[in-house]
């Protein structure tokens, strides 16, 4: 598959990871971390999103239920074309690969007495290794 170059773009967070939105109780008070914030294509930003919520901390096991979750409330906020959600696998492998690549940066190269938390790029390649096996069945496509 290659990736696509012609779906709808807009505004994007580009990181929506659950560390990014505050919440109070089930309510969503705010978003933060606008660094990667860009115009890009617009179901990227699902993809990152569904590839940090879906799974565990650890990769390693996928909730089906809060990923269809995910794109539901996204079809139904923005509306998902047919190639929009015929993109999602390619999409969310590369947002994986993406993230795989700048933890292993990020794991390489902090000092030891930084202060930020490392965090360990094997969660996303096993979501990398979850998407290239499972395609289209991890968005009920």
């Amino acid at each position: 598959m290659h990736w696509p170059g012609d779906l709808p773009r807009a505004v994007i967070h580009g990181d929506l990871f659950p560390d990014n939105v505050l919440m109070l109780g089930d309510s969503v008070t705010g978003m933060i971390d606008f660094y990667f914030a860009c115009t890009e294509v617009r179901a990227w930003d699902l993809a990152v999103t569904h590839s940090a919520w879906g799974f565990s901390a650890d990769g390693h096991d996928f909730d089906a239920a809060v990923g269809r979750a995910l794109i539901d409330g996204y079809a139904e906020a923005f509306g998902l074309s047919d190639a929009e959600r015929a993109a999602l696998p390619v999409l969310a492998r590369g947002a994986t690969l993406r993230f795989t690549l700048t933890r292993a940066w990020d794991w390489l190269n902090t000092p030891a007495d930084a202060l930020v938390t490392r965090k360990d790029p094997l969660a996303f390649l096993r979501r990398m290794d979850a998407y290239a096996a499972r395609g289209a069945e991890m968005f009920a496509l």
